[in-house]
């Protein structure tokens, strides 16, 4: 990662400080664009600044700024190659072990920069977890799967009681009760879809990010993903990379249309899909190229 290293440190809570240091003035990649004028929506627990990401002279993100409201599921949407799953990876720092990535604006957690210095990644991605395009679970039993994270992260909670509950909050629990310690890998790809969002909730996070989570899923294991997302989004923060545009339009609040790394439009999802501000992004949503 070119732009920051990381020392110990942590990511501070609502309402607290990471240091007495001042930060740092935006690190902007070489010739990086000024970016559109902003898109943020007020209150967001997740914001980007003039966000540009490389690898090595090639320019995925160019001057994104963008802010995701809280409690809410917020989707990306784009052509393929168009910097979508590079965004997502960047918010919570997926792409610092990536060598040639270098970063240029700011990424903000409530406020805070979280490509300072003293910002522990780890805890960065403790508080923004990550649910990837692929089932991934560790070959481990279905409880190992979901404590070993806590366990080796030395969070102070009762495992057992841990486990169940975040396996509750993934609507997997009834399903797997009665067989903890089998192989996560016996399990359906859904039900192992279901597995990494426990494991990820487990983790207690604030936001969870999920890329493209029902591309290798049936339609009925995608109906579950999907009702899952409205039943989490009443406590967590949910973003979202799709191809699928009915998907975006059916359980997003919020859509980002993103092409060759600019973000074309932002809003309201049913505005974005019933009347785009921008011809490029109702010939997007109407299937007329991508």
């Amino acid at each position: 990662m070119k732009r920051a290293q990381s020392p110990p440190g942590a990511v501070a809570a609502q309402g607290q400080t990471m240091s007495d240091s001042e930060p740092r003035s935006p690190a902007r990649a070489e010739g990086s664009p000024a970016g559109r004028p902003d898109a943020a929506i007020q209150g967001g627990v997740l914001e980007t600044r003039d966000l540009v990401v490389r690898y090595g002279d090639t320019a995925a993100i160019k001057g994104v700024s963008l802010a995701i409201p809280e409690r809410s599921i917020t989707a990306i949407i784009g052509p393929s190659g168009c910097g979508k799953s590079t965004l997502l990876r960047t918010l919570n720092r997926m792409n610092d072990f990536i060598p040639s990535v270098s970063i240029g604006g700011r990424i903000y957690y409530r406020g805070l920069d979280l490509y300072r210095p003293d910002v522990d990644p780890v805890e960065v991605r403790r508080r923004i977890g990550m649910v990837f395009q692929k089932p991934n679970p560790f070959p481990k039993s279905i409880y190992r799967n979901v404590a070993w994270g806590p366990q080796i992260n030395g969070l102070d909670a009762n495992l057992p009681e841990l486990v169940e509950r975040s396996l509750r909050k993934a609507a997997l629990w009834e399903e797997v009760k009665d067989r903890l310690h089998d192989p996560a890998t016996s399990l359906s790809g859904g039900q192992q879809q279901r597995l990494c969002i426990a494991r990820a909730l487990a983790m207690e996070p604030e936001v969870i990010l999920m890329d493209e989570p029902c591309s290798a899923l049936d339609p009925v294991s995608t109906a579950h993903i999907e009702d899952l997302m409205f039943e989490l989004k009443e406590r967590y923060t949910i973003v979202i990379v799709t191809h699928n545009m009915q998907q975006a339009a059916r359980v997003s609040d919020h859509t980002a249309f993103l092409e060759a790394g600019e973000l074309i439009e932002f809003g309201d999802t049913n505005r974005i899909f019933t009347k785009p501000e921008v011809a490029r992004t109702e010939e997007y949503v109407t299937g007329r190229f991508g």
